[in-house]
């Protein structure tokens, strides 16, 4: 007897499809929408009530789902985990932004919510396994599972489930991971699933939407304007408009060209609200050859002892890049770039590769140019 899933869909065409795919393979389907962000309730929860936040594109990705749903004759719930996103998501993605650095939080959303509170709903209401849209595939063993890339190599999307659990792993199901994203949408058109056929791809921060990135941040993180300085000659080159909106190696919204330019970002002092920039000569400031990543995720029942090499990804849609990999203890690896990599930036998550197998990731805590931390650099520029 196959097993009874529970499709998290989301009122995009990927998840519609899978949910077609799965039905089509012999599955018991269910559908559930999640619905993880509520702007007046999460002022409520922040104690101000007066934070101007537009309204959430997500009632009309219901009706989406919705529409798929009956057309394809499946039963859709609807699941409110707004008060887990708030608690394991948002909170975070604050706190970090709060100390200069850049997190991810489409991949605690994968950790917390999709593959957590998610499947635990699942399991609560007698369903086998749970799946998504991802772009990503995976191989079921009697007693582990092995996270693979998506066949897509332009939507693979495993960076984003590197920090789920084996045991998620283990109760998860894929449907689209074989197919090219033309391919997924073909099969929605053919099915005439005209809500979601050609629904634009929803791009940034799942909770933000649409919307102007910074404009929404001011709403939890008021922004206060400051000097923008010259790494090299100290001097101040003009104002930004909030140091906690700006990420290593961005060049564009800085509103200082000239002829020096192009200038880069290279390093964020918060308790001084100074951005410190290079330009295009000077680009090597961008440039670490090691890294240390914490709360490293590993797939594998077992990690390497020793040096490992691999690839990984600092960022999403990155090449991989070679790196050599050795365990400092059960959640903490020091990483070795084979070649330098540019705009390594810390908050954000680290990903290893063996070929197609995803290894695991964890988030980047420090960045190192022959054995000195960038901040370290940055410091002793300023000071030497």
């Amino acid at each position: 007897m196959k097993d009874k899933i529970l499709l998290g869909l989301s009122g995009g065409v990927d998840s519609a499809v899978a949910a077609y795919i799965l039905m089509q393979q012999g599955y018991d389907v269910t559908c559930a929408f999640m619905r993880n962000w509520d702007a007046f309730a999460n002022n409520d929860i922040l104690g101000n009530p007066t934070i101007q936040d537009d309204v959430c594109p997500q009632e009309q990705d219901y009706l989406d789902a919705k529409e798929v749903a009956d057309r394809l004759g499946l039963k859709l719930l609807r699941v409110d985990f707004v008060k887990e996103y708030w608690d394991h998501v948002f909170t975070h993605f604050l706190d970090e932004y709060k100390k200069g650095r850049t997190p991810n939080p489409d991949i605690l959303c994968n950790k917390y919510i999709k593959f957590d509170a998610f499947l635990k709903y699942a399991g609560q209401q007698g369903f086998d396994k749970v799946a998504t849209g991802h772009y990503a595939r995976v191989l079921h063993h009697k007693d582990h599972s092995v996270l693979l890339r998506g066949k897509d190599a332009n939507k693979d999307q495993t960076y984003f489930l590197c920090q789920m659990s084996q045991d998620a792993l283990q109760h998860a199901y894929f449907p689209i991971g074989d197919l090219q994203k033309k391919e997924v949408r073909d099969i929605a058109s053919s099915l005439e699933l005209s809500s979601v056929s050609s629904k634009k791809d929803s791009t940034g921060i799942c909770f933000i939407g649409e919307r102007n990135f910074r404009q929404f941040l001011q709403n939890y993180l008021p922004s206060q304007d400051g000097d923008i300085i010259d790494i090299k000659s100290k001097c101040v080159l003009g104002r930004h408009v909030g140091v906690l909106y700006y990420t290593i190696g961005q060049r564009k919204g800085l509103g200082i060209g000239g002829t020096m330019g192009p200038w880069f970002v290279i390093g964020k002092d918060v308790e001084k609200n100074i951005l410190y920039v290079c330009n295009e000569a000077e680009e090597n400031w961008l440039y670490s050859d090691s890294c240390l990543v914490s709360g490293v995720n590993w797939f594998a029942l077992t990690k390497p002892s020793g040096e490992f090499l691999c690839t990984a990804k600092f960022r999403y849609r990155q090449m991989d890049q070679e790196v050599v990999i050795q365990f400092i203890d059960e959640e903490n690896v020091f990483v070795r770039y084979v070649h330098l990599v540019s705009s390594v930036t810390c908050g954000q998550e680290a990903v290893f590769y063996s070929g197609d197998i995803c290894l695991g990731g964890g988030v980047i805590e420090q960045v190192f140019s022959e054995g000195i931390s960038m901040q370290e650099k940055i410091e002793g520029e300023l000071h030497g």
